[in-house]
């Protein structure tokens, strides 16, 4: 229940968060002019014009939630309650208390983004990366004071309610494992669950720390990130005397295993799908969970990446710069294991399949492009450029939404008991691909040119101008790629009623979600269950089957 929370909640604020990006391209492609129907209510222009402090409060908003509404809580909140317990043979997370209070710590979050977007002012302006000293003085965005306050309490709920469910999900996974469920018995979307709340565990408390001095900096008077010769307004009468770069080693040494939070888990389920739904074993198991425990290793370690324009040393750009490069590695293992696994195998391309494969093919290219952002003589020209929003948005948009999409398709007969549709499925994963591509491809050419990120408007320039007709286009795409969506939301809300009612296992898989009944029952299962074999034994020659339950003896013939 806890899990369909916040599977509930993400996406309610994903559709905010997109409408957001939809107000964001219509200003780029059409500046300063009349935005129809909500426009005059929303923006506070003339005749529902989005003024310039609005929007860098879209820009500011849109990421905030984006990332710490929808991504990191789908993923780890919404599959992580859900599937683990299950997908180890438990019959409940091993702090059941806790896990509810790191639901219901969300909500003071949410009240507090919404009310900061809604404060007298500006509202929070200073980015979703809240950097120093903008973020801490008044006199740097005037009008923000309230609202930048708000944005940073809603941000502590939100690190307070992810420690509870990191701490919930290590114990869960090494405390209640079902007999003979060995940690190589694991599935990969547990793995990957593990090594993700092992991150939350040790980086999370370093942001709840900055954040708690951020907000001490604007209502105390202290200086942690305020530099000398600056006064705090609107607090204690204290000069400056702290390092505003400061935040940003503090925030990137959490937020660069964000991205991992934000990835391994959806590496995880998709290694679970392609092995069911290719009726093969997954290739290369160990080496899989291996890369996936170097991911996370190195990502404590080439945090420096986003701050090479910030003047660090040379050779400490070069020691940030060899280590992201070689976080290329094990990442290109598991993308060379998942084609291993397709290659020969009896493809089933369900909605969630074909999400799936989508998933790789964004992964891709956006982890290309993040090669090239790993070198420091390129990022210096292109940090602040759109070529940085295309890498970004393909890895966390175009490659995590795709297999969080892919996922709910894939295990919503077992959450709700019953068929989402594969025909609006199917016409929802291709339009969505397509325009996807379009939305973002094109920026890659954008940034290529200098085009800066996050400036409302770039037609009074003539070294811009000629490219407004490609914003143009992006925003044409953005928003059919907003309008799609509704295809999916009738899909999901509307097979609660109409779908066809599902099995225990209608893809016949392996692992032991499946032995439970569809949507389970308190306990999840009507029996103790004992694992006798992996997660990933399909087409094993000689049996009836092309699965192998994990519950199965080794009599078991089908």
């Amino acid at each position: 229940m806890i899990g369909i929370q916040f599977l509930i909640s993400s996406l309610i604020w994903f559709l905010i968060g997109g409408l957001m990006a939809a107000a964001m391209r219509w200003q780029l492609a059409w500046p300063w002019s009349d935005m129809p129907i909500l426009g005059s209510w929303l923006f506070e222009g003339e005749g529902g014009q989005i003024s310039p402090e609005y929007y860098t409060m879209l820009v500011t908003m849109h990421g905030s939630v984006m990332v710490f509404f929808v991504v990191i809580p789908i993923l780890a909140g919404a599959f992580g309650n859900y599937l683990i317990p299950l997908m180890i043979g438990a019959d409940d997370m091993a702090f059941p208390k806790l896990n509810m209070l790191s639901y219901w710590f969300m909500w003071p979050a949410f009240v507090c983004m919404m009310l900061s977007f809604a404060a007298p002012g500006f509202g929070p302006a200073a980015g979703w990366t809240s950097y120093p000293p903008l973020a801490v003085l008044e006199e740097a965005a005037p009008g923000s004071g309230l609202a930048q306050t708000l944005w940073l309490g809603g941000l502590t709920c939100v690190g307070i309610s992810s420690m509870m469910g990191s701490i919930n999900y290590i114990t869960t996974i090494v405390q209640m494992r079902a007999p003979g469920m060995t940690f190589f018995r694991l599935p990969m979307t547990i793995w990957a669950m593990l090594i993700t709340a092992i991150l939350q565990a040790f980086a999370l408390p370093v942001l709840t720390a900055a954040v708690l001095m951020q907000i001490a900096d604007r209502l105390l008077g202290t200086c942690f990130f305020i530099p000398e010769g600056l006064m705090v307004a609107d607090a204690l009468p204290k000069s400056g005397g702290g390092q505003a770069l400061l935040w940003q080693h503090l925030f990137w040494f959490y937020s660069h295993p964000a991205v991992y939070i934000m990835l391994l888990p959806a590496m995880g389920m998709a290694s679970d799908i392609l092995s069911s739904m290719s009726r093969k074993p997954l290739f290369g198991y160990r080496p899989m969970v291996y890369s996936m425990l170097s991911i996370a290793g190195l990502g404590f370690i080439v945090w420096g990446h986003h701050m090479f324009v910030s003047g660090m040393q040379p050779l400490v750009g070069a020691a940030f710069m060899l280590t992201t490069i070689l976080i290329a590695l094990p990442s290109g293992i598991k993308t060379f294991n998942w084609l291993a696994t397709l290659w020969g195998g009896r493809l089933q391309l369900t909605t969630g399949m074909l999400f799936c494969l989508g998933f790789i093919a964004m992964f891709v290219i956006g982890g290309l492009s993040g090669v090239l952002m790993a070198v420091a003589a390129v990022t210096i020209f292109l940090h602040d450029t759109y070529y940085i929003v295309a890498h970004f948005h393909y890895v966390l948009f175009g490659g995590t939404s795709l297999i969080v999409i892919g996922s709910i398709y894939h295990w919503y007969p077992k959450m709700f008991g019953r068929m989402m549709s594969e025909t609006l499925g199917k016409f929802h994963f291709f339009t969505t691909f397509v325009l996807i591509n379009c939305v973002f491809f094109p920026m890659h050419f954008l940034g290529a040119q200098g085009l800066p990120r996050r400036y409302a408007d770039f037609t009074h320039t003539d070294s811009f101008v000629h490219l407004q007709p490609i914003n143009e286009f992006i925003t044409y795409s953005a928003f059919a790629l907003v309008g799609v969506q509704v295809v999916f939301i009738l899909n999901f809300f509307g097979s609660m009623l109409f779908g066809r009612r599902a099995g225990n296992n209608p893809w016949r898989a392996n692992t032991l979600e499946w032995v439970a009944p569809s949507p389970p029952p308190h306990g999840n299962f009507l029996a103790p269950l004992e694992v006798h074999r992996g997660p990933y034994e399909y087409s094993v020659p000689g049996r009836a089957q092309d699965y192998w339950m994990q519950t199965d003896s080794e009599l078991s013939n089908g």
